[in-house]
């Protein structure tokens, strides 16, 4: 490649090369010396022809190793968070908590992995290590849980959706699978990944979107590509004479659609806003930006031989003296609130020659509105439901209008503001990474400080020891200056770069000036929180003879609001059906026992059946149906699955039947969950958890902001606000013309001028934190230390376990290897169909860009830290990327359509289009000689993880 073995560190080449990598950890078997270096193989998705046979002495070939650890761990994994929702799971887990038992030890422990999880990462976390045994962790917190896994509360399966539950459960198996994965090293030290090498430049480049969504053209969101590109003036007659308004232009794009433009004034947003909540309940709707009358002035540079009269479009744009001020010109480029930053200098004029250009102050109006509305339009297009609902669609496309010539000059006006306010940012953002650039050779030098054995523990010692950032190492001082120009790229990005940046910054500006700081200094300096935090939980977690507390009342009155509004909508439906035995059938199920639950779930999964249809002729739960009954429901069914299916009018009246009792069935269900929680929060146990969780986590650092006279900050924080707001007021009426070295300098000078303030913080904090922190980080440089070198019980000898496992005839040595190679193969061709996926995708996304939208680069620094230097493999990093994306079916627990048969619709339709999604995704091989690993696997993983 230009005569180098490697490309240019700014450009990658994207091929379909597969790259073997080490794992990074150093084994005490594994030579050290003349240790092949990872190379880069150029076979198109096989084996290296390098390795093709085990290292000598071994079984397995080091990917083999690795991807055989990878299959047992996960299965344990799987194994073990589905376990937790037992009863009995924390009797199992051995110490802290009691067994019926007898004492588990850790070479005996049911979960050894959470059991390690807790032991070294959960149990000594700097509050909860002072915790008790038996008073904490037997007494409360244990049978808090078992009393929790004892109400059963509804899954996934019984609810047709999600449940939040669910997606944690999923998300915490990945990333325990990741630690564990990563950090367990194997015995032989030749463990090897394999991934494809142009994976990073696709993550990379996923990222690189930053400006579209403030770009004027080329951004389609769900479908629709909108930009309120213009502001127009309108007359409409009341009782007497007219009165003019703003209308805003939105130009609409539809794929296969012609483009057309509508006119919507402020109320319209407003009126879908209003239609939005009530065609979508409960939904959470980004909040209307305020109605802003103001204009922006703004100065265009043509040349000499422009007519004046073409220059400034009537309709939008008001000549008003007042807004005509030289300094002006950069506030109106992007509007009030995101214009680019500049440096603190007077205005300055333009330093391009008088007789070549001539100045045209013209002021557009309403431009900070119409910037702060494309931001709110365009966050509620990234929702699919909002895109699609029909308030939406009626808004973006109902009452087209035709742009005349004057307001077709304002929109190109508007246009160029949008794409010159853009371009600003760019600049700002590739000085402020040129300036950060200048620091890599000391940001490489801190990185590896960090990366080190107890780096953290030292850089917190040096800030304990050290009173003033002058006084710092030189890599900690470098670090610091690399912290203002990430600080100073951030405040320009909140307050000046984005379109609903004007709205940002007007409420923190008017919340700022309404905090009364030296009354809350004050308060602080005298008050006493912990005593006051105390006397508060006394007065809601008392519970005077034995009644209920303040706590518990309100608690139980919210959820007792929710039975009672379930149970109206339940009388509703059971009135529908007007089947008494159909309802009580489906009421049993809900307060059956699990056991029973199981048996009908499982018969509707054989008998390939909706699960309503199991319950009704299910003989395990009363009362039985007769077989007209039976029949009548079995009918309904078929009526329901057709109506889903082909929409017939005929067959969907005989549906309703069906699609009530599936209603029902959700209503009993949910119904019940808040009863059970309800019991829960009656407990006596969850209000002395409660206050203990409180006493342990929040009067420490009660006891530290105290002795650390943190009330002196409050003052030093009110200067900062004021400083910063006075550097963006100037900033907004800077001129176009001024020099962004300065723009970027006048953010980077704010830092300076207060990070000794807040250094001084930190300081004070640290030093009277009795340990604290040193805790704390002893705690994180505990999790990295694991992820780095792995246990201290040693590593697993997957050579060992599976000749082991021949030896004694367990498995069949060539189908369990051919097993091994399938899921190598798998991974490989699964990493190869992601990539092609995401290259598809930045395709489509790039060529958008081409047409006019704009794309920006990581912000400055973002690539100072990697996943491998806290001692997580990137292959593995992106196996768990891999996994979401393949895995994630984004419904929305909250989506209740009032008719039950389109809500179906939508349902499968998600299905349908996940399937879709997900068309060519190679499917995991089948395995069976690997099981017979996972007893001796299990024995092993026990020594491993027992210290």
């Amino acid at each position: 490649m230009n005569g180098s073995d490697q490309p240019p560190q700014e450009v990658k080449v994207l091929d379909n090369t597969l790259e073997t990598l080490g794992d990074g950890k150093v084994s005490s078997n594994s030579p050290s010396k003349n240790v092949d270096l990872p190379y880069r193989s150029k076979l198109n998705g096989g084996a290296s022809p390098r390795d093709p046979l085990p290292q000598h002495g071994n079984t397995l070939t080091g990917k083999q190793e690795h991807y055989l650890k990878r299959e047992l761990l996960s299965q344990q994994v799987d194994y073990e968070i589905t376990e937790l929702a037992s009863t009995t799971a924390l009797q199992r887990f051995g110490a802290p908590f009691r067994s019926d038992y007898g004492e588990v030890a850790p070479v005996d422990s049911d979960l050894p992995i959470l059991r390690f999880i807790f032991v070294h990462h959960v149990r000594n976390f700097p509050f909860l290590d002072q915790a008790r045994e038996k008073e904490f962790w037997q007494d409360k917190l244990q049978v808090f849980l078992e009393l929790f896994a004892q109400k059963h509360i509804s899954s996934s399966e019984d609810r047709l959706e999600e449940s939040k539950r669910r997606k944690l459960a999923i998300k915490a198996k990945k990333l325990v699978e990741l630690m564990m994965v990563s950090g367990i090293p194997t015995a032989s030290g030749y463990e090897e990944r394999i991934r494809f090498s142009e994976l990073e430049v696709v993550d990379r480049g996923a990222q690189d979107q930053g400006l579209l969504i403030n770009a004027p053209e080329g951004h389609s969101i769900n479908g629709w590509d909108v930009n309120i590109a213009g502001v127009r003036t309108t007359s409409v007659k009341r009782t007497v004479r007219y009165h003019q308004h703003a209308e805003f232009i939105i130009r609409v794009r539809q794929a296969g659609k012609p483009e057309h433009y509508v006119g919507r004034r402020y109320g319209e947003f407003a009126k879908l806003h209003k239609r939005l909540r009530t065609e979508l309940p409960g939904k959470v709707l980004a909040p209307l930006p305020r109605k802003n009358k103001s204009a922006t002035s703004h100065t265009f540079f043509s040349g000499g031989d422009d007519d004046d009269a073409s220059s400034v479009s009537s309709v939008s744009t008001q000549n008003t003296a007042a807004n005509h001020d030289d300094g002006s010109s950069l506030r109106s480029l992007v509007g009030m609130g995101h214009r680019r930053g500049a440096s603190l200098q007077p205005d300055r004029a333009s330093p391009r020659p008088s007789g070549e250009y001539k100045r045209e102050h013209v002021t557009l109006y309403r431009e900070d509105q119409r910037v702060s509305l494309r931001a709110f339009l365009r966050t509620f297009l990234q929702n699919s439901q909002i895109a699609e609902s029909k308030a939406m669609y009626e808004f973006l496309t109902g009452s087209p209008i035709k742009v005349n010539e004057e307001e077709m000059e304002d929109i190109d006006r508007r246009k160029l503001m949008d794409e010159k306010r853009i371009e600003e940012q760019k600049r700002f953002y590739e000085i402020a990474r040129q300036r950060a650039k200048e620091l890599d050779v000391y940001m490489e030098r801190f990185r590896r400080d960090i990366v080190e054995r107890n780096g953290l523990t030292r850089l917190f010692q040096e800030i304990k020891d050290k009173e003033r950032i002058a006084d710092l190492s030189t890599e900690y001082q470098k670090f610091a200056e690399w912290l203002r120009i990430e600080v100073a790229a951030t405040i320009y990005h909140l307050f000046l770069a984005e379109d609903n940046s004007p709205e940002l910054f007007a409420q923190a500006k008017r919340i700022h000036s309404m905090l009364p700081y030296t009354a809350l200094k004050q308060v602080i300096r005298f008050a006493n929180p912990a005593v006051v935090m105390n006397g508060v939980l006394d007065l809601f977690l008392a519970q005077p003879f034995g009644t209920r507390s303040l706590a518990q009342r309100v608690f139980g009155m919210a959820l007792n609001d929710g039975i009672k509004t379930f149970q109206k909508s339940i009388d509703a439906l059971v009135a529908k059906i007007s089947e008494d035995v159909f309802c009580e059938k489906l009421k049993s199920f809900t307060n059956a026992d699990e056991h029973t639950k199981d048996n009908i779930r499982s018969e509707a999964v054989v008998e390939g059946v909706d699960l309503v249809v199991a319950i009704l002729k299910s003989e395990e739960i009363t009362p039985e149906l007769s077989p007209e009954q039976v029949g009548k429901a079995f009918n309904a069914y078929v009526a329901w699955n057709n109506a889903v299916e082909n929409v017939d009018d005929e067959m969907r009246s005989g549906a309703q039947l069906f699609a009530y009792l599936k209603q029902l069935l959700k209503m009993y269900t949910r119904q019940r969950d808040k009863a059970m929680m309800l019991s829960v929060i009656e407990e006596s146990v969850t209000l002395h958890l409660f206050r203990d969780l409180f006493k342990i986590f929040y009067e420490p650092l009660v006891r530290v902001y105290k002795s650390a006279n943190v009330y002196n900050s409050v003052t030093d924080f009110a200067a900062f606000m004021d400083d910063m707001f006075r550097v963006l007021d100037l900033a907004q009426r800077q001129d176009v013309s001024a020099d962004p070295n300065q723009t970027v300098q006048s953010f980077i000078d704010l830092c300076g001028r207060h990070q000794d303030n807040f250094y001084k913080f930190v300081h004070e904090v640290h030093i009277h934190d009795n340990g604290l922190f040193t805790q704390l980080m002893g705690w994180l440089e505990g999790i990295l230390e694991f992820l780095r070198h792995g246990p201290k019980g040693g590593k697993l000898d997957m050579n060992a376990l599976f000749q082991g496992a021949v030896d004694i005839r367990q498995v069949d040595k060539a189908a369990a290897i051919v097993e091994i190679d399938n899921l190598i193969k798998w991974q490989e061709e699964r990493k190869k169909w992601h990539q092609d996926k995401t290259r598809q995708k930045m395709a489509a996304e790039s060529s958008s860009s081409a047409s006019g939208a704009v794309v920006s680069t990581p912000p400055p620094g973002s690539s100072t830290f990697r996943s491998s230097d806290f001692g997580i493999n990137e292959a593995d990093l992106a196996d768990l990327d891999n996994d979401d994306e393949s895995g994630s079916d984004s419904r929305d627990d909250s989506e209740e359509d009032a008719n039950p048969i389109a809500a179906e619709q939508k349902r499968r339709a998600k299905k349908q289009d996940h399937l879709r999604r997900t068309a060519g995704e190679p499917a995991k091989p089948e395995v069976k000689q690997l099981k017979a690993l996972r007893e001796g696997f299990l024995a092993m993983l026990r020594m491993v993880l027992a210290d």
